[in-house]
């Protein structure tokens, strides 16, 4: 059972490669907070995760209120509360505004952009995640504001790395990979990511994502996200998972501080809201769905966790940006 790979099915991740870099030393970029940079790349996203992805050289990064820390080749540094952001190599006298400098440049596809003082070479792309803010919360929150894996380490590394580097390698973003390749790298590179960052988690780590890691804990996690229409009980949810219906319990509220059926109640609840706002079907549909016995159960719960009733809900927020 994988509980991560069942989230993110669900959040559905649309990633793409939207900026490739040789800057030489010394230069600074600033870059503002990923709600201003969604219309030059995905005008739709709910929202917005960025990355960058050192391929060559070295350079810093920080957040723009915080210390800087150091990359190097094969870094992937990510920002997945889209917080605004510094990167950099040398001591540049002020930082460039990122969008101002190189909007043309988003534009050019994956062409390959140059900039700085002439100096030591750093490589890199620049990579987003568009997602679901609702459904994203779930693993989103026990994440930092900034943290970065160093990715070649391990084969799958290795082979995104290469094929990253084979994809943007002739500069001009017209050889090698389509569009649709490109983006299923930049998925995939992030999953990868997330992957390393779970697993580096230290023991005593509670939370979602410690969770998630947690063999028994995630067992039951993976099912209520593979089948939350199921008519779950804790008693059929423990024994699916191996454990005992006390244990369960306990090691769930250990990790995620509520009861297995109080956070299924929410996860279908969040799920109904992003149907209700993503597709045509109708309440009663959304309602059977997401495992509700009638349209009536789910208005009720719907309306005490929304301050609306469901048919409100999609009137009010079926825009392009929460429809994404």
């Amino acid at each position: 059972m994988d509980v991560l790979s069942e989230v993110l099915r669900a959040v559905r991740l649309e990633g793409a490669l939207f900026f490739n870099a040789e800057f030489s030393a010394p230069w600074c970029v600033s870059l503002s907070r990923s709600t201003a940079l969604a219309p030059y790349v995905c005008p739709r996203a709910g929202r917005l995760i960025v990355y960058h992805f050192l391929t060559g050289g070295r350079a810093y990064a920080g957040l723009s209120d915080g210390p800087r820390q150091e990359l190097t080749a094969g870094d992937i540094v990510i920002f997945p509360h889209g917080d605004a952001h510094v990167l950099g190599n040398g001591a540049a006298e002020k930082p460039v505004d990122s969008l101002e400098a190189f909007a043309a440049n988003l534009k050019q596809g994956l062409k390959l952009a140059r900039f700085g003082g002439g100096g030591e070479i750093t490589r890199f792309v620049c990579g987003y995640l568009a997602c679901d803010a609702r459904l994203s919360d779930i693993f989103l929150a026990g994440l930092p504001r900034m943290f970065k894996v160093h990715i070649p380490g391990e084969p799958s590394g290795q082979w995104l790395e290469n094929s990253i580097r084979f994809s943007v390698g002739d500069g001009s973003g017209s050889k090698a990979g389509s569009a649709p390749v490109i983006a299923r790298l930049s998925e995939a590179l992030f999953i990868e990511t997330l992957r390393r960052y779970i697993s580096r988690l230290p023991a005593g780590e509670t939370g979602w994502l410690a969770g998630a890691r947690d063999p028994m804990v995630g067992k039951a996690l993976a099912l209520l996200h593979q089948q939350p229409e199921h008519p779950w009980t804790v008693a059929t949810l423990a024994r699916r998972a191996g454990l005992s219906r006390s244990s369960l319990a306990e090691r769930f509220r250990h990790f995620l501080g509520v009861t297995p059926m109080a956070y299924l109640a929410e996860w279908r609840l969040k799920l109904g809201a992003e149907m209700l706002c993503s597709s045509d079907r109708s309440i009663a549909e959304v309602a059977a769905a997401v495992g509700y016995g009638s349209e009536a159960s789910f208005n009720r719960a719907f309306r005490r966790q929304f301050d609306c009733p469901p048919a409100q809900f999609r009137r009010e927020r079926s825009s392009p940006s929460e429809r994404y």
